[in-house]
């Protein structure tokens, strides 16, 4: 198939097409415009069925006239059929003057009906008469007006399953399908997601890129809001890059982009029922960034007893874990490194020097008395590293001679690797310095 170029919309949008998969839908659009028949466009929100629309209209031949849009669920219900069809001066309190309605506002173009399955029943009723020609009455008229319009409806429901359960007009479905074109989910167009992300970062910060990581990060992520939460994390992760900055890091993403697990949830267990439970509570624990309390809530055990688990596992540190598992017990381990760490405690920035690092935690000798359960941001950057690792740490233990340990509560997940990168290269080189983690 001949490659398809990326659309551009009288409006200035820009439909990004690179995968094969769309490729395939755009060639089709471009067959289906050219016939005057209604089109049922379906697809998850945000998927980018209004696009598709513009492109029917776009390669029709009422490509000159209006394509005019109205989002049927976002219309109130006492106001669906004066705003489809119009009303005349006199016909309820307020209509002070005549008023056209959207089939008029579309004469010879197109009206695309977004959400069509929210319409009322009886407004399906007149849509359909509309469909079949039969010139209908503004609200509160006397003069039947007949119009020419190409209606497109779009939907992200089952209107099948609707029209069985009663709530759609079986009629309205089949004169609503005489071309049916399913919109694929982003996550089915891996292709198209990095088009679309790059699209949207030079729109916010034209000389910036993506790293690796974050491409990577991209790709993992299963996208549920599609194209729209695509567009709005670029959007927050552009406004937010420091000044000057050119690169948008997996750390510059929210976290739940990131934190999507490389072991899937529904991945097969090995070992004794032991070795099956810790792994179900690494697994846990990758899912919920290193949150102990959500961990247990997936679990559904208590705070308590999965601590007592942890606890007893870094005493048997030498038990083989499989599934990566392994991975995530090298954060109950700890590598000896000196280095100034940042800590800001109540607006007030306390330097302190590492001791000891796991990516559960530290130990730190602070010039200054801690308060036993304070909770503190803290930043270090490790050797031969550019960047800061920073996190949100509570107080575990303090000793003497100002020597505190410093348990890691929160940290981006896109950081979390980094650091147990850092550590497993350590652990390579140097080995691994066993110690109780963080109390």
């Amino acid at each position: 198939m001949k490659a398809v170029a990326d659309i551009q919309f009288a409006d200035g949008t820009i439909a990004v097409v690179r995968s094969e998969v769309m490729r395939q839908l755009i060639a089709t659009v471009e067959r289906v415009a050219q016939h005057d028949a209604a089109v049922l466009i379906v697809g998850e929100t945000g998927s980018g069925k209004e696009l598709i629309a513009k492109a029917i209209h776009q390669h029709s031949l009422r490509c000159g006239k209006s394509f005019v849009d109205v989002n049927c669920a976002a219309l109130p219900e006492h106001l669906v059929e004066s705003e489809l069809f119009g009303y005349e001066k006199g016909a309820f309190s307020g209509a002070d003057s005549t008023k056209p309605g959207l089939f008029e506002l579309a004469e010879q173009g197109t009206l695309l009906l977004d959400e069509i399955g929210e319409l009322d029943g009886k407004v399906q009723a007149k849509l359909l008469r509309v469909l079949d020609g039969v010139p209908y009455y503004r609200l509160g008229g006397s003069r039947k007006v007949a119009v020419s319009v190409r209606v497109i409806a779009a939907t992200n429901r089952d209107l099948e399953a609707d029209v069985r359960a009663g709530k759609f007009r079986s009629d309205l479905y089949h004169r609503l399908t005489q071309f049916q074109l399913q919109v694929p989910p982003l996550r089915e167009r891996g292709d198209d997601i990095i088009a679309l992300a790059e699209h949207f970062l030079h729109e916010h910060a034209p000389t910036a890129k993506f790293t690796h990581d974050a491409i990577h990060a991209l790709l993992r992520y299963p996208w549920p809001g599609n194209i729209r939460e695509l567009k709005n994390v670029i959007l927050r992760s552009a406004v937010q890059m420091k000044p000057g900055a050119r690169e948008v890091r997996a750390r510059d993403l929210p976290a739940a982009i990131c934190g999507v697990p490389d072991v899937p949830v529904t991945a097969t267990f090995e070992g004794n029922l032991d070795d099956m439970e810790r792994q179900m509570i690494f697994q846990a624990l990758s899912r919920s960034g290193s949150n102990q309390v959500k961990a247990a809530q997936q679990l559904g055990i208590s705070v308590r007893t999965l601590r007592r688990k942890l606890q007893r596992y870094r005493r048997d540190d030498s038990v083989p874990l499989s599934l990566g598992a392994a991975a995530q017990q090298e954060r109950y381990f700890r590598v000896s490194v000196e280095i100034p760490v940042k800590l800001l405690l109540d607006g007030q920035e306390i330097i302190a020097t590492s001791v000891n690092i796991s990516s559960g935690g530290l130990a730190v000798q602070c010039p200054v008395s801690l308060a036993h359960g304070s909770s503190l941001d803290l930043a270090f950057t490790l050797p031969e590293a550019t960047s800061a690792i920073e996190a949100k740490a509570k107080l575990a233990w303090s000793g003497p001679d100002g020597l505190a340990g410093l348990s890691i509560v929160e940290i981006h997940p896109a950081l979390e690797r980094e650091l147990q990168a850092w550590l497993t290269e350590k652990a390579r080189t140097e080995g691994w310095i066993s110690s109780e983690a963080t109390r």
